[in-house]
């Protein structure tokens, strides 16, 4: 079977499972099991899958229109320009997510200490670091996460501490200079309503956000006072239609702002 005809089959294969973007995902999935970038697929149309190859390329198929995501086929994805490291336990950095780098960079000085309270993958704190060589800190409460992040920091060159921890109980008082936070803000309500590669892959714990939604949030910005230092900032991820009740919990800090999108959609807020 050459590279263009397992394309084919494996793209008619997912239009009929109703796979969204079914090329793209037949390319990412074909490229991850000959090892090899994509445009070597079309650059070498007719050259011949081997044996091993072509079995990979089949399991890939099979736990795609099973709904496993193609980010926890693959083991990654990119972030601000960069390849994390992804497994189940962790949840798939989403391009809304830079938005929170974007408002942090604008508020990053040097010297500073940042804290990214539940890390997962560490895709800000790392990212962060990066961006701007600030100390980091990452806590997330599940110990397989945290082990993500420490490997993603390891391997693109961060230095990040990573700390198993609920929240920020392991972090020292008066210590952060910046929280930022993508906090589980979808209500246990909507559960239902998930893409099924959301609700039945993805960690329940870095989804959901209890009963409304708000539960995290109202923690973090419970706790990140004793955490911050004085003028220190907190910027935090928003969940669709819980930008008023957010803001409304840090009505008594100095300076909050909501940030939007590009389609005007409240998709961060930035309290100081």
């Amino acid at each position: 079977m050459t590279l263009h005809a397992s394309l084919l089959q494996a793209v008619r294969l997912l239009e009929d499972a109703a796979i969204a973007a079914p090329r793209l995902t037949a390319e990412v999935l074909l490229a991850h099991a000959v090892h090899c970038q994509r445009v070597y697929l079309y650059a070498h149309p007719e050259r011949e899958l081997t044996d091993g190859e072509w079995l990979h390329f089949g399991r890939y198929l099979h736990e795609r229109l099973l709904g496993k995501p193609t980010q926890y086929i693959t083991g990654r994805q990119e972030f601000y320009g960069r390849e994390f490291r992804v497994t189940p336990d962790v949840l798939i950095p989403r391009p809304e997510t830079e938005y929170v780098v974007e408002a942090a960079l604008q508020r990053l000085r040097p010297g500073m200490r940042l804290l990214d309270v539940g890390c997962g993958s560490g895709a800000l704190a790392v990212t962060l670091q990066l961006e701007t060589g600030a100390e980091a800190w990452a806590s997330d409460i599940s110990p397989a996460a945290a082990a993500v992040a420490a490997g993603n920091a390891q391997r693109l060159g961060a230095p990040v501490r990573v700390v198993a921890c609920d929240l920020m109980d392991a972090i020292a008082p008066a210590s952060i200079d910046l929280i930022v936070s993508n906090p589980p803000y979808v209500p246990l309500t909507q559960r239902e309503g998930l893409q099924r590669e959301v609700r039945d892959w993805e960690p329940h714990v870095a989804l959901f956000g209890g009963q409304t939604g708000l539960e995290i949030y109202r923690r973090i910005v419970a706790g990140a006072p004793r955490v911050l230092r004085p003028g220190g900032w907190l910027v935090m991820e928003l969940g669709f239609g819980c930008s008023d009740a957010v803001a409304e919990m840090l009505a008594a800090w100095s300076e909050s702002r909501i940030e939007p999108d590009l389609a005007g959609i409240p998709r961060v807020i930035a309290a100081r």
